[in-house]
């Protein structure tokens, strides 16, 4: 049989009861009811039925508690600014002015371009695939002009197109009330 988890004397059972009751959340308020049911001397595995949570979650919830006491428990998430961003405002502002221009080598702006333009600017080395990212996440595509057609003749595109406008109003004329769209 398992040892028994023991608990530190934060609270007594009936102020953990009551803190379960009052969390606001129901994270918190799980943790909460975790502890509580061991200080009132459940084992590990009716924790574990009860909540369904892991006995190995069950551990570290434990320990967390028994060391930090309430502030062990809840989300701890909450204050949490996350890290901060790769470039600041003022960067992205200089590299939005600079993708409005060519790229360095005189062609069109791709992810490694971007990385290498970033990497000078900040100082930081920045990888091609955050590069791309960034270039995505200022809404640009990769463009990459199409490849014109050995035999395609301009002037016959032209007079194509002009023929297919006359020949829709033509269309729209003989059939008033149908809906014609290109």
């Amino acid at each position: 049989m398992p040892r028994r988890i023991s608990i530190a004397p934060h609270l007594s059972t009936e102020e953990l009861g009551r803190a379960d009751h009052q969390a606001q959340e129901g994270l918190e308020s799980r943790q909460y009811q975790i502890i509580w049911l061991l200080a009132k001397g459940k084992t590990t595995e009716e924790v574990q039925e009860i909540t369904g949570y892991s006995r190995i979650w069950i551990y570290e919830l434990v320990k967390r508690y028994n060391q930090l006491g309430l502030k062990g428990l809840g989300a701890r998430r909450k204050g949490n600014p996350g890290h901060p961003p790769l470039i600041d405002d003022v960067t992205q502002a200089q590299l939005w002015q600079a993708l409005q221009g060519t790229a360095p080598d005189g062609g069109l702006w791709n992810g490694r371009q971007v990385a290498d333009w970033l990497t000078g600017v900040t100082g930081r080395k920045i990888s091609r695939q955050r590069g791309w990212e960034i270039l995505r996440q200022m809404t640009f595509r990769l463009r990459v002009p199409r490849p014109a057609h050995t035999e395609s003749d301009e002037d016959e595109q032209q007079a194509w197109k002009k023929k297919l406008v006359t020949e829709l109003e033509g269309l729209r004329r003989r059939y008033p009330d149908a809906q014609v769209q290109l």
